[in-house]
C-alpha cells in the first residue's frame, strides 16, 4: 500500500523531498498550488519532488482514487501542512484532493499526520489542531529533535540533518523504525 504525501503552501518543503527519498513504501503525492510555489522558491525544480513519487495527482482531481475511503493506503502525511489546510480539515471542508483525502483517512480511522510548519499559532489554529487530534489525527509540528545532535558542535549541524531526523520520526509513526532515537544517542 502507498503512503500518501500531501505538500501544501507552508515553508519546509525540503522535508517532503526527504520523506519521499526515505520512505520504504511507494509514495502517492499531491501538491497544492501554493505547495508547488513554495517548493519552487525553497528547493527549485518541482521534478525533484514529483520524479521519485510512485503516483502524482493534481490537487483539483477529486476523482483520484485517494478521494475515496474505499481505497486502502498506508496512511497520509501532510508535510508541510499550512494552518489554512489544518483549518479546512478541522471544519470538514473537502474541496481539494488534499483535504478530501485527509477527511477519508480520518473517517476510515487511518493514520493522518499533519506536519504544521507555520508559527506562531493563533487560538483558531490551536482549536483546529485540537479538533483534528480529537478525530484521530496526529499533530506533529515541524520541530527538530535537537537532542539528536547533542554530541555535535552546533556550527556543524545542517538543516539536512535536522530534517532527516524529523522525517525519520514521521516514518516511525507508520512503522519504519528510525535508525537513531533517544535510546541510541543518549
Amino acid at each position: 500500500m502507498n503512503l500518501v504525501l500531501a505538500v501544501t503552501g507552508a515553508t519546509g518543503a525540503y522535508a517532503a523531498k526527504r520523506l519521499i527519498e526515505k520512505s520504504p513504501w511507494p509514495v502517492t503525492l499531491v501538491i497544492s498550488q501554493w505547495g508547488r510555489e513554495v517548493y519552487k522558491r525553497e528547493c527549485g525544480n518541482i521534478d525533484e519532488l514529483t520524479g521519485p513519487a510512485a503516483v502524482v495527482y493534481d490537487d483539483t482531481d477529486l476523482a483520484a482514487p485517494i478521494a475515496s475511503g474505499s481505497v486502502p493506503t498506508r496512511g497520509m502525511v501532510i508535510l508541510p501542512c499550512s494552518t489554512s489546510t489544518t483549518g479546512k480539515i478541522a471544519s470538514g471542508i473537502g474541496d481539494t484532493l488534499v483535504t478530501r483525502a485527509a477527511h477519508c483517512h480520518l473517517k476510515e480511522a487511518r493514520k493522518l499526520v499533519l506536519c504544521i510548519r507555520e508559527s506562531p499559532w493563533s487560538l483558531i489554529d490551536l482549536d483546529a489542531a485540537r479538533t483534528i487530534a480529537a478525530a484521530g489525527g496526529v499533530i506533529m509540528p515541524i520541530s527538530p529533535a535537537f537532542y539528536m545532535t547533542a554530541d555535535h558542535p552546533p556550527e556543524t549541524v545542517t538543516l539536512d540533518t535536522l530534517l532527516d531526523d524529523f522525517v525519520d520520526h514521521v516514518l516511525a509513526l507508520f512503522g519504519k523504525p528510525a535508525a537513531e532515537n533517544w535510546e541510541t544517542v543518549r
